[in-house]
């Protein structure tokens, strides 16, 4: 038996089976996102903010946005949001990933969710667990080649399955293309996302051990690996490179800005919102990768256009299938990888 239910915050009629999974309806007006830290940090809230939004104007759907949520409850605000009309609750952080899922099975409303794909359920949950890992083989192909001290550093916010896949993935890539390069690897802390005064402290200790490139992984904490970089000098006496993450810093570069891995999650949200709108969403999680275009290397004037050249045709093998990068989301495997 099939009963109908109006939803009141959002005026559209939603069909409930027996087992309590949703059908959604083809109309989707409205969603949300949520972030921990405000939309303006050229990083992962950014990104995720800058997305929903292109998303949604491509499929001419509203969208809410709640920033600077901090990692404590946010269950009030994600009730206040379904009460509002968000159709589907895009949990844009890690800490989310328990709370939403349980608003959204009180509310029948769709939840998409970071760092849980076991957690997916037909017509309720889908993960995004977004990785760079293939843009991460590329940025250490392209350190690897433009290193002038043969160390390379890898500084990181904490050990999440991102950070693990894309830094593992950074190793491979550098030792492919020189293997007898150096790495040092320095975690500022168990979550030290937004610990800037962190992230310059242990980035300067890296470049004292000889680091000539630092590949950073750390949302907030990253503007203090940049500052880190910015005024110390390798142990050569030249300049020291960053390599960033999700984000685009160029506008902000002070000429140490060598690149970095970009996260474009529009694809990703575009593709939830077509799938509620067609009843398959929950029917798979969602990946990130450079042949769709959602993940890609910057290039910026410091790289020469010999080795930006090199670097690309990696990328082509990656993208055909010829090089298969595998992610390896666990730490155990990292860590395993840096005392081989």
């Amino acid at each position: 038996m099939v009963m109908k239910r109006a939803l009141k915050y959002a005026g559209i009629l939603t069909l409930l089976t027996m087992t309590g999974n949703p059908t959604f309806a083809a109309e989707v007006k409205s969603i949300a996102i949520l972030t921990p830290e405000p939309g303006t940090d050229f990083g992962w809230n950014q990104q995720g903010i800058d997305a929903a939004r292109a998303a949604g104007a491509a499929e001419h759907v509203k969208v809410m946005v709640a920033d600077n949520l901090g990692y404590g409850d946010v269950r009030p605000t994600l009730r206040d949001l379904t009460d509002d009309g968000a159709q589907l609750l895009i949990a844009h952080a890690s800490g989310y990933n328990m709370a939403a899922p349980e608003i959204g099975a009180q509310s029948k409303t769709a939840v998409a969710i970071t760092d849980r794909p076991d957690a997916r359920k037909d017509g309720a949950v889908a993960d995004y667990t977004s990785s760079g890992h293939e843009g991460a083989w590329l940025a250490g192909v392209l350190a690897a080649k433009m290193s002038r001290t043969g160390t390379l550093g890898i500084v990181v916010s904490g050990e999440p399955p991102s950070w693990n896949a894309q830094s593992s993935a950074f190793i491979q890539g550098a030792r492919s293309a020189r293997p007898d390069v150096k790495i040092h690897y320095a975690v500022i802390g168990p979550a030290a996302y937004s610990d800037a005064a962190g992230g310059k402290r242990v980035t300067s200790s890296v470049i004292a051990a000889g680091a000539d490139i630092i590949f950073g992984q750390g949302n907030g904490s990253s503007f203090g690996m940049l500052q880190a970089v910015e005024t110390s000098k390798a142990t050569d006496g030249g300049k020291v490179y960053f390599i960033d993450v999700i984000g685009d810093k160029s506008s902000i570069d002070k000429g140490n800005l060598l690149s970095s891995v970009i996260w474009n999650l529009t694809p990703v949200f575009t593709a939830m919102i077509k799938d509620i709108k067609a009843d398959k969403f929950g029917s798979h999680n969602y990946t990130t990768s450079l042949k769709d275009g959602s993940i890609t290397l910057l290039h910026t004037k410091h790289i020469p256009d010999d080795i930006w050249n090199q670097v690309e045709a990696v990328s082509d093998e990656i993208s055909s299938g010829k090089l298969k990068v595998i992610p390896h989301y666990d730490a155990k495997f990292l860590h395993d990888l840096l005392g081989s």
